[in-house]
């Protein structure tokens, strides 16, 4: 019945959580309301604070399960990708952690933690499945065959969708962070007011920084016709941007599924919170009869309860790493 610590530490979040034999027992985060002065996440500010943090944090993690440290089989941590002064807080505090307590250290990549959340709850995706993971620095289409067996099928060119969000946000005057701003706006706004462009990608690739320059043109030449235009449209402007990036993703989506057969289909990352993809996820598995597989919302934003997971499985493999590991910034699968 191994007992896995998990931390997190790859961008403002502080978090740790504790696994018992594949069972999530705590799930603690601390977040960093200091960036909100500064309209995104100051990387020096970011690893300072998780400095303060981690301490607290893990003791917490470790109170709630009602566990002792010396009952811990092994800590995973955030290896990558992510902010690297903001990796080194948790891959520094793994290591000593691991070394003091003599137990295997075990390294996670975020974006496969993110898609292994989805075997925290019941129900779980059966393999394959495919997984759109969805945060503020990826846009990806996952063909997950097993645990640790995943492929990068489809990915944004250049920005991703949580940025997309977030840049129209700091456009439309909104503060940070913005992306769940947007989406509390959309909800009461007509999504066919305006009508954005949908980028003409091949593939399966994404592509959204010709979808945050389009808006930013409309928005600026609006406003030289009509200088209260935002505080009277703001609603659908939101709707009508959260549509389009919506339909973006879900028509690659729709694309995946068709070529690879597959029809259990997942989502990941902090815009799986969205609530207008979930919407539209939805109304569109009924469409094609997807089986669909969203996680609970405090799994799909940074957390240390999917690192913790995926930790589980790798130490059933006793895939452990050694002291001289680092963590690295871009990390791929």
């Amino acid at each position: 019945m191994p007992i896995i610590l998990g931390i997190e530490s790859s961008c403002d979040d502080t978090s740790a959580a504790i696994c018992i034999n594949g069972k999530i027992c705590s799930n603690v985060i601390a977040n960093q309301l200091i960036h909100k002065h500064y309209g995104g996440v100051v990387p020096e500010l970011a690893s300072r604070v998780h400095q303060q943090n981690i301490v607290p944090v893990v003791h917490q993690a470790i109170s709630i399960a009602k566990v002792h440290k010396n009952d811990i089989d092994a800590i995973a941590f955030t290896r990558g990708p992510g902010l690297l002064g903001s990796l080194l807080v948790g891959t520094s505090f793994a290591k000593g952690f691991a070394l003091a307590n003599t137990i295997p250290l075990i390294e996670v990549n975020h974006m496969q933690a993110h898609i292994l959340a989805h075997f925290i709850d019941e129900p779980k995706p059966s393999f394959p499945f495919l997984c759109l993971t969805v945060s503020g620095g990826h846009t990806q289409i996952v063909l997950v065959k097993d645990y640790f067996d995943m492929e990068i099928v489809g990915q944004t060119t250049d920005d991703a969708a949580g940025e997309a969000f977030d840049k129209t946000a700091k456009i439309l005057g909104l503060p940070y962070p913005g992306g769940p701003l947007i989406d509390k706006y959309a909800a009461e706004g007509d999504h066919l007011a305006f009508k954005f462009p949908e980028p003409q990608i091949p593939g399966l690739d994404f592509s959204f920084s010709g979808l945050k320059t389009s808006i930013l043109y409309f928005v600026r030449d609006e406003l030289k016709k009509n200088p209260g235009f935002l505080e009277n449209r703001i609603n659908d402007v939101c709707a009508s941007v959260q549509h389009r990036i919506v339909t973006i993703l879900l028509n690659k989506l729709k694309k995946a599924a068709r070529q690879f057969q597959i029809s259990d289909i997942a989502i990941a990352g902090g815009v799986s919170a969205n609530s207008g993809l979930r919407k539209s996820l939805l109304e569109v598995a009924g469409e094609n009869n997807w089986n669909v597989f969203i996680p609970k919302f405090e799994y799909c934003t940074d957390n240390a309860a999917m690192i913790a997971m995926a930790g589980y499985y790798k130490f059933l493999k006793s895939d452990f790493v050694s002291q001289e590991v680092a963590p690295m910034a871009r990390m791929v699968f």
